[in-house]
């Protein structure tokens, strides 16, 4: 299969044929990660914009690093110093930032829409790197990368979704990409925070904690997003960490193996305890490291790719 597309927004409209095609490129580009110099020339004369509207940690240093491994040229977009602040709108910013002859985006911003609102306005490339609600598809992609890496397969497999389901893009860009691989996907919270319809993406749905523990093979922990709640979903997080956190009780309840993944930030002693973080079944580390091949297949497809 040949990469086909300009841009990435979301898994939703990607087949899986084009989710395995990624997911092998990575595979190929995991490697530079090892070496003692940490370099590929694929990409060298290409500019990559880091368009970053939001906060972020490891998203916004994985593609950095993703792009510096592939010998781009990396500039980061500082929000607060810019003309936005001024009013200036986010077309308006691409388009006058595309006019020095950059070649991809990598966008994130708190409204939904905002990468497929810039990519219908610019030539160049644009990556989505998590639109508010809507999806976050680089990382469902570096999860998926890591799981198939695990296991050495995806399809026939039990992922459960845990937490905050109504505000989490990462779940949404999950479900697609699991499901259009072959996985089992049960998503489990509290009914204010399960969107509803949501089996209509291709998932199952429960609200109860142990009823998900017991079929997973992959136990995928949300945080609460408190910053993207418009009105109190919860009494309040010690009733929520009681309900739906995973402690040591419940840690030992689990009778079939599972590996534990968080798409992070963590909130210790609220959706986990601190030290189950940090066991043996614990993939969390992985999905960070794996995330920058992951973003330098995206990045090399987008930009290298494209018919």
């Amino acid at each position: 299969m040949v990469w086909q597309r300009k841009d990435l927004l979301g898994l939703e409209e990607l087949s899986s044929g084009e989710i395995n095609l990624i997911l092998e490129t990575a595979r190929s580009f995991k490697e530079v990660s090892s070496r003692q110099v940490k370099k590929v020339p694929a990409l060298r004369g290409r500019t990559v914009v880091n368009l970053f509207f939001e906060p972020s940690t490891r998203t916004k240093t994985s593609f950095e690093l993703a792009a510096k491994r592939l010998s781009a040229d990396v500039l980061s977009f500082e929000v607060s110093t810019s003309s936005v602040s001024k009013g200036e709108t986010i077309v308006d910013t691409a388009r006058n930032i595309e006019a020095m002859k950059v070649d991809c985006f990598i966008v994130r911003h708190s409204v939904s829409g905002a990468p497929w609102l810039i990519a219908r306005s610019v030539k160049a490339a644009v990556i989505n790197a998590g639109d508010g609600c809507h999806e976050h598809p680089t990382q469902a992609l570096l999860d998926l990368f890591t799981v198939r890496e695990r296991f050495g397969r995806l399809a026939g497999l039990c992922l459960a979704i845990i937490g905050d389901i109504r505000h989490s893009r990462v779940a949404r860009s999950n479900i697609w990409g699991f499901s259009k691989m072959g996985a089992r996907v049960v998503v489990c919270g509290p009914p204010p925070l399960i969107p509803a319809g949501v089996e209509q993406m291709g998932c199952e749905v429960t609200y109860q904690l142990n009823e998900a523990l017991s079929q997973a093979d992959i136990v995928y922990l949300l945080r609460l997003q408190k910053e993207r709640q418009r009105e109190n979903f919860l009494p309040s997080l010690q009733e929520y960490s009681r309900l739906f956190g995973l402690d040591d009780s419940r840690y030992e309840g689990i009778r079939k193996p599972f590996f534990l993944m968080h798409p992070g930030p963590m909130n210790r002693g609220v959706e986990i305890k601190s030290a189950l973080a940090e066991q043996s079944n614990s993939l969390i580390l992985e999905q960070v490291t794996n995330g920058i091949a992951v973003r330098m297949a995206v990045l090399y497809l987008t930009m290298s790719g494209r018919r």
